[in-house]
């Protein structure tokens, strides 16, 4: 149902005491929209955002957008939508009007890499996926632990198959990564679910300066659940450079309580090509057959893209395989040689008299170099076995120990040495006597 800026108007204008529009730019509607919005100035140059619902699905996920946004306000750095009235609609539901937060939408294939604005993403990302799922729960918004969400998705998938429009290549590929279950570890997490650089406002200091940019709002919240946190990622590594998404995931990882997990990066990818298949049996549901054709086009051009050449770098390449985090064996302990033994090739000679193994333990990715972001804690890597001595229990040893006593020196060479002698006797004049 399109609505006129004039009857737009006239609903901001009940909803709120005192305002007065006087002028109303509504944003151009699509068939896929749920919402009808509008901006509207009144005459104490105030300005608002109305949002009307278009069906009445659409208005039970504001409802429960809203119980959410009343619970996150005082929560995030940044702001978010927060209603200040509401209108009931003739043919029901209700329409909500905001203040109207300032800000530039971004890019994300603009986003430069670097301090600045790609780390403010970054940082903000991190503090709403640190942010308690209890309070999504009270809200009354969906929450999935892991294998469920996986499950959700490969339903998804049967049902987009069944309309015989995915290449069947690409439904391969999907159905693979979605039954790897070491892809799909990770702790179920506040996310926003589509965090496109159309939700995201920017203010900056120096407006031709983006390292002046911090993170003034998110927007469209209607998709908001507590489940993957790889889903807020996947608009930005399908727009935005591998040096931006590098930037924003190290300042994610250095901002989140618990450390992202492995194959974050990876689940992002699936979910950005995944994306297609919700716009398609959304079109489909319509009955626009142009629309439908256009999405077939461009799932023929993904599978194209991906069979075309998987490049080996950190997020260009396509490959959907878990990145495995591995251990460099521990080489063999260095063994003790005598100098009656005879000389063995490989052998190494040491002052001690157990064996002595030198642990590695060096984390590497299968396939990659290890982003920054994902760098194990040096002080993991080379923590000393647990039956080492330690540097102080070492010069603890070397204090306690006394200093040698003359009379126990090295034996000269007329004198039998202490380790050779045995349970026989020596005679004064050199010879073995029998055991007794």
């Amino acid at each position: 149902m399109d609505r006129s800026p004039a009857y737009l108007a006239a609903l901001a204008s009940a909803a709120v005491s005192g305002l007065d529009p006087v002028s109303v730019e509504a944003l151009s509607s699509t068939p896929d929209q749920s919402f009808d919005v509008a901006f509207i100035q009144d005459t104490e140059h105030r300005r608002w955002v109305v949002r009307v619902p278009r069906s009445d699905v659409a208005g039970a996920e504001m409802d429960r957008t809203i119980a959410l946004l009343a619970l996150l306000g005082r929560r995030l750095p940044f702001a978010v939508p927060a209603p200040k009235g509401f209108v009931a609609l003739a043919e029901g539901g209700r329409a909500a009007v905001y203040p109207y937060l300032p800000g530039h939408n971004l890019d994300f294939a603009e986003l430069p890499a670097g301090p600045g604005l790609a780390a403010e993403l970054g940082r903000a990302i991190a503090a709403l996926h640190n942010t308690d799922p209890a309070i999504y729960d009270e809200a009354g918004l969906p929450s999935y632990d892991a294998d469920a969400y996986r499950s959700r998705r490969l339903a998804e998938l049967d049902r987009a198959a069944e309309t015989g429009r995915v290449p069947t290549t690409l439904l391969t590929r999907w159905e693979k990564a979605l039954e790897d279950v070491t892809l799909w570890r990770f702790a179920p997490t506040a996310t926003h679910g589509d965090l496109t650089g159309d939700q995201v406002l920017a203010v900056f200091t120096d407006d031709s300066d983006a390292s002046t940019g911090t993170i003034r709002a998110l927007t469209g919240w209607e998709d908001a659940k507590v489940a993957d946190p790889a889903d807020d990622f996947a608009p930005l590594v399908a727009d935005a450079s591998p040096e931006a998404v590098e930037t924003v995931l190290e300042a994610y990882a250095h901002a989140r309580v618990e450390r992202p997990d492995t194959n974050l990066i990876v689940r992002a990818r699936l979910v950005a090509e995944l994306g297609l298949l919700g716009t398609l049996m959304t079109a489909l549901s319509r009955k626009d057959a142009g629309a439908v054709e256009v999405l077939t086009t461009q799932l023929r051009r993904l599978d194209d893209a991906v069979h075309a050449g998987e490049e080996p770098d950190d997020y260009r390449r396509t490959s959907l395989a878990p990145i495995g985090i591995r251990t460099r064996p521990t080489p063999p302990p260095a063994l003790v040689v005598d100098d009656d033994d005879e000389e063995l090739p490989g052998l190494v000679e040491t002052d001690r008299d157990d064996p002595v193994a030198v642990p590695v333990a060096v984390s590497v990715a299968e396939g990659d170099d290890v982003p920054a972001w994902l760098e194990l804690d040096p002080a993991e890597d080379h923590a000393p076995a647990d039956d080492a001595p330690t540097e102080d229990a070492a010069s603890a040893e070397t204090d306690d120990e006394p200093d040698a006593d003359p009379a126990s020196e090295e034996p000269s060479p007329d004198e039998p040495r202490s380790d050779e002698t045995s349970s026989d006797e020596v005679s004064p004049d050199g010879q073995r006597s029998a055991p007794q």
